[in-house]
């Protein structure tokens, strides 16, 4: 039986089509308020929680590159920052724009532009400018949601920083065009691995704007397979976390498209030899590399978070079958976290604690 986690996963590739479509086109009047008013902010903050904050993760590079600096922020250690230098600006990144820590910080004396899901949010309500991904809501877990606010921000920031390339636009919309074909691949491949268990130490590890991925992937892997997992740099975890390679270990590796790419795929070399089980996830991609090998299709460089997150997408529902749990339901977490402190002040919580004492 499909679960409806794997439903929203299924109809991705549809809605992140039709986005970018509306974001690149014209009437895009909301994408070019947002972009001036990044451009001319002194102080540049990229803000989020949860899978919002890891959407950031893929946001920064764009700006990065161009040489623009900006803060990656947390909104629930934000929100504590005392004062702001006049002329910063937040973008604000959130699915509901009703999440209370990003509500708090909405209130203060920034220049504010909001990618929401929701325009009659709080958030997009005190906003200079609102860039809408208007996508149909998750049933539970944030899957197309998460892919939308990273794809319209990252738009947001390459137009800011004047480096969005037409030329890798359309062969972005060309890649999620393949994708059904290429999501039935990875399907097939990940039912038929022996990659996954139960209950295996699990790291994730990428490189620029796959990173994005990688955290992402680690929410996943709790809030849908109910697993722990851990997230790094690529780079990181070669200083201190490989001591904790050991049989049995789950390692999933996102090889960069444009940098290291022949030292990580090394690296995956050496974690085999020490008997951890690796996953690789990128372009053109040598089977043999890994225990589980999924390649993407022919995304440029810069966007291939877009894509690269969806085999794992994949790979998070596949495992909660694998463990025997229900990836459609939160067990402590609320849709929306609109309070601050403790697990069990939701309803919902609260029953299903009650439910494991009787």
């Amino acid at each position: 039986m499909e679960t409806k986690y794997l439903l929203d996963i299924l109809r991705q590739p549809a809605e992140l089509g039709s986005l970018l479509k509306r974001m690149v086109g014209p009437g895009c009047d909301g994408v070019d308020r947002a972009a001036s008013i990044l451009r001319e902010s002194r102080d540049l903050y990229v803000v989020g929680i949860g899978a919002s904050w890891n959407a950031g993760l893929a946001i920064l590079p764009f700006f990065s590159k161009a040489g623009r600096p900006a803060f990656l922020a947390d909104a629930s250690e934000l929100m504590h920052q005392t004062s702001f230098r006049p002329g910063s600006a937040l973008l604000a990144l959130s699915r509901s724009g009703r999440s209370v820590e990003m509500v708090r910080l909405a209130e203060r004396d920034l220049n504010l532009v909001a990618v929401t899901n929701a325009p009659d949010s709080p958030l997009a309500a005190r906003a200079e400018a609102t860039v809408r991904t208007d996508v149909a809501f998750d049933h539970g877990v944030s899957v197309v949601a998460y892919s939308a606010i990273a794809l319209a921000g990252a738009l947001v920031a390459a137009s800011a920083t004047g480096t969005l390339d037409t030329r890798e636009i359309e062969r972005l919309a060309e890649a999620l065009r393949e994708l059904p074909e290429t999501i039935l691949t990875w399907r097939e491949q990940i039912r038929a691995s022996a990659w996954f268990e139960a209950d295996a130490p699990t790291y994730f590890l990428g490189r620029g704007a796959s990173l994005a991925s990688a955290h992402e992937t680690m929410l996943l892997w709790e809030e849908a397979a109910k697993a722990p997992a851990s997230a790094l740099t690529t780079g990181g975890f070669r200083h201190g976390p490989q001591e904790a390679v050991a049989p049995g270990l789950r390692v999933g590796i996102w090889i960069d498209g444009e940098r290291r790419r022949k030292e990580d795929l090394k690296l995956a070399h050496d974690l085999r030899r020490l008997g951890a089980k690796v996953l690789l996830v990128g372009r053109d991609l040598p089977e043999g590399a890994g225990d589980l090998v999924l390649n993407l299709p022919d995304v440029p460089g810069p966007w291939q978070f877009v894509v690269d997150v969806i085999p794992a997408q994949l790979a998070a529902e596949h495992l909660s079958r694998v463990r025997g749990v229900d990836c459609d339901t939160f067990r402590l977490c609320s849709y929306v976290v609109e309070s601050e402190g403790g697990l069990l002040d939701s309803g919902q919580a609260v029953h299903s604690v009650k439910e494991e004492k009787a």
